[in-house]
């Protein structure tokens, strides 16, 4: 229950990057930290237009008093639509100031161009379901309206469809890297903004707007603890304390999770029922994103020195409340390592919850899954092979009310939280007291799941082969020589344990694939593998100017209209096969791989063609200086 507990502290702050709540947050949190007897501080880095870090730009602290919302016209129907004091999230986070009245101007989305035509919206508010930075981009900086009202709600199928939640609020944020700050906006549940949509079709709306916010030089704040060790490499956790007000399981559960752990891990050494460890464990609770690239940055000289890491995010649902699967992400096609492997076998040791009628069986109590490398936390940061921190996640997805004023204490599985944290406790203290032993251990380990991953997926090849788009001999060959080749990287991480020879478990699981695939060849049908199609630009050579993944937003703010609208509609392109492509491509991208080369790579990875939007991306990065093309 302690970590529940904490989750409902936690939950009390409106913890938006760089700002007054977020600093609570983290000095409530230190305060715990050292209540515990751990070594902790606050870790202080600029929040300004200024300040970098690798090619992530900061921005200005941000802090709001009071923001009210209400109808006025039509007279008979007035009454307050929202008020940040009661439901802080209702109001766009980093909204500027703004008090007056303004007419009401009902779009769909808001985020297109087109839809503008013949509108005019320069002074007025815009009502709008969009991306609210898209929309405020268009509506505000483009087209002259004064802030925006969102009533849109994101669908997260299959727990979320249409209208799942319509008195609730959707968590929305404005990001001025790069733009001039400028317009407000408030959040309305989807029911408020259909009965404003309807009133519109047959009279004017008014609304009166206050906001007293402001935007300026600032700080952001990482809050670190350390339980030192015997040498100078280290293990790494991570846990992003920010959100606005409640944001529970979005990531009070994550941060309360490994609150419990550190302190869990200090009172077992504190009572001599642990050795020391040999290496440091390091804790960090960041602002997501923000917090990792700063941190990275200050310590260039310590990433040498870690070993592997472990990031904790939404970690605490109530799956029957929520809808979520506890999820355990691999490591990217870039940068294979033990490290999932390592985490879903101590897993295996304690998820026997409960036993067969007939006392024969064990299994769990709830839903679970290794699923690849999705991205979208801090362990994208540090698992990108620039950076090169073995660093898998642990998340709990989909979930019913993510990012919405519904993801509250109430939703928290403190029996999840007590799951998860001792996972991530024993992942650390074993990673950090791994030797020579243990490293032999791992790298049998990685050797026996490849073995068994190659037969499944041979199997699976065969199953399938009469499918007009299942694999031939060549397509299967291609696909074990890649994943032969994965693996030799797998296998050479356990290196960061111990000095271990990992040569021959190499060259005998190669020849272990290639004789299984060999097997195979007759059940296949000969079958030409898929040609990469021929695109103009695609012999190109990206190479990343800045270490770390790639932060376009501040510099597609700099962009004409014309090459911002370009950037908006490749987004929608991409999007609709997956957001985390041009992440994998970006981690592909080491200087010596032509554009073909990394869409071949991330078709093996993903199982989908983008060499036409990878040039569009290549070519757009480097327009904006993020990237050099050879």
């Amino acid at each position: 229950m302690a970590a529940a507990e904490a989750v409902a502290h936690v939950a009390r702050f409106h913890r938006i990057q760089g700002s007054p709540g977020f600093r609570q947050a983290a000095e409530w949190l230190h305060g715990q930290l050292a209540a515990a007897g751990l070594k902790t501080r606050i870790l202080t880095y600029p929040a300004n237009q200024t300040a970098s870090f690798w090619g992530a730009d900061s921005f200005q602290e941000w802090a709001a008093n009071t923001a009210t919302l209400h109808l006025v016209e039509p007279a008979e129907k007035a009454r307050k639509l929202s008020d940040y004091r009661a439901m802080p999230l209702s109001l766009v986070a980093r909204s500027r100031s703004f008090d007056g009245e303004a007419e009401v101007v009902v779009l769909q989305k808001g985020d297109d161009p087109a839809e503008y035509a013949g509108i005019d919206v320069r002074g007025k508010v815009v009502l709008a379901r969009g991306n609210t930075q898209r929309v405020n981009d268009l509506a505000v900086a483009r087209y002259g309206a004064v802030g925006l009202l969102y009533d849109g709600m994101m669908e997260v199928e299959p727990v979320r469809p249409p209208w799942a939640l319509p008195d609730t609020v959707q968590y929305t944020s404005f990001w001025w890297q790069g733009r001039e700050p400028q317009g407000f906006g408030f959040a309305l549940t989807p029911r408020e903004g259909e009965r404003l949509r309807r009133l519109a079709q047959e009279q004017t709306l008014r609304i009166r707007a206050h906001v007293d916010a402001r935007l300026y030089d600032g700080s952001l704040e990482n809050v670190e603890a350390v339980i030192p060790g015997q040498t100078e490499q280290e293990i790494v956790l991570v846990a992003h304390l920010c959100h606005p007000q409640p944001s529970a399981n979005d990531n009070g559960s994550g941060v309360a999770a490994l609150l419990e752990v550190a302190r869990a891990l200090a009172a077992l050494l504190e009572r001599g029922d642990l050795a020391p460890p040999r290496r440091t464990i390091r804790f960090l609770w960041v602002p997501e994103m923000t917090g990792s690239f700063a941190y990275l940055a200050e310590n260039e000289a310590h990433i040498p020195r870690m070993v592997a890491g472990l990031n904790l995010d939404m970690v605490g649902q109530d799956q029957e409340q929520c809808g979520s699967s506890l999820l355990f992400e691999h490591p990217p096609g870039a940068f294979p390592n033990f490290t999932t492997t390592l985490l879903g076998r101590l897993r295996e040791n304690w998820i026997d919850e409960a036993k067969g009628l007939g006392g024969t069986a064990s299994y769990p109590l709830f839903r679970y899954a290794d699923v690849p490398f999705g991205g979208g936390s801090d362990h994208y940061i540090f698992a990108d092979p620039s950076v090169g921190v073995p660093m898998p996640m642990v998340i709990q997805w989909p979930d019913r009310y993510y990012h919405t004023s519904d993801d509250t204490p109430d939703r928290v599985d403190p029996r999840m939280l007590e799951r998860v944290g001792t996972l991530a406790a024993v992942y650390a203290y074993w990673l950090a007291q791994a030797g020579e032993s243990e490293a032999r251990w791992l790298t049998r380990e990685l050797s026996a799941r490849f073995r068994q991953e190659t037969i499944a997926e041979i199997q699976d090849a065969i199953t399938h082969a009469d499918e007009e788009d299942g694999m031939g001999r060549e397509s299967l060959q291609q696909r074990l020589t890649y994943q032969v080749d994965r693996h030799r990287v797998a296998l050479e991480s356990v290196r960061r344990l111990a000095s271990v020879d990992v040569g021959a478990w190499q060259k005998h699981d190669a020849e272990f694939a290639a004789a299984e695939g060999r097997q195979a060849a007759d059940l296949l049908p000969n079958r030409a593998a898929l040609v990469p199609p021929e695109v103009a630009g695609a012999d190109m050579v990206p190479r990343r100017r800045f270490r770390g993944p790639i932060q376009p937003g501040p510099a597609i703010a700099r962009l004409d209209t014309a090459g911002q609208d370009r950037w908006a509609d490749w987004q929608k392109r991409i999007s609709k096969l997956s957001r985390t492509a041009p992440v994998l491509a970006e981690y592909w991208a080491d200087g010596q791989r032509s554009i073909t080369d990394i869409a071949a790579l991330v078709q093996q990875e993903m199982g989908i063609e983008t060499t036409g939007l990878l040039v569009e991306y290549f070519s757009m990065l480097a327009q904006l200086d993020l990237v050099d093309l050879g």
